[in-house]
């Protein structure tokens, strides 16, 4: 079957797919809306947050006691030890979700170390607290979030050479067409 050898063998990639981002073409307005808004939703519900925190530190005792506390700090352990193994993972495959789960572990991991000091009795218990959240948790959110930065370059790297390997495969199969029809195109030879 023969092709046009100035014809793009391959349709162009969809305006909103990943691939299309790290080819450098730009976001539907369709697309860039739907962020915008859903920006704007998150900060409205930050604004709202605000009075429920301040009623929350009004009206909330400074002491209670929990049903399930073991169970609350087992499992959010179990969690942590989850998220920590997947940003592992993550990171030695070069994985595209590596930004994300860093991010996550960085987050639990402040959490951790702001509810261990603030939970703490006292004494000899709130030492080893603060202890453990300067010198384990919060160096490893610091790292986790250097993973997430890291990863969001790495995704943008892999994206890039992607396209870039996919742009170059297209122009190759368009030359292998056009090099075939040239082949098989009979040749005429015109009299002297």
């Amino acid at each position: 079957m023969a092709t046009d050898a100035n014809a793009d063998p391959q349709p162009a990639p969809a305006a909103d797919g990943p691939l299309a981002a790290a080819a450098g073409v730009p976001p539907t307005l369709e697309r860039t809306r739907r962020v915008v808004t859903v920006g704007w939703l998150f900060t409205a519900l930050a604004v709202l947050l605000v009075p429920w925190t301040a009623f929350l530190f009004i009206t909330l005792p400074s002491e209670a006691r929990a049903e399930h506390y073991d169970l609350a700090w087992g499992g959010f352990d179990v969690g942590l030890v989850v998220l920590l193994a997947l940003t592992g993972l993550a990171a030695v495959r070069h994985s595209p979700w590596l930004a994300a789960v860093a991010g996550g572990t960085a987050t639990v991991l402040v959490v951790d170390a702001w509810f261990d000091v603030v939970m703490a009795e006292g004494g000899a218990d709130r030492w080893v607290a603060m202890a453990m959240a300067v010198g384990v948790e919060l160096p490893l959110a610091v790292v986790c979030g250097w993973l997430a930065v890291r990863g969001q370059v790495l995704l943008a790297r892999q994206l890039h050479w992607a396209a870039w390997r996919s742009a170059r495969r297209r122009r190759q199969d368009a030359a292998r067409a056009a090099a075939a029809d040239h082949d098989a195109t009979p040749v005429r030879r015109t009299p002297r």
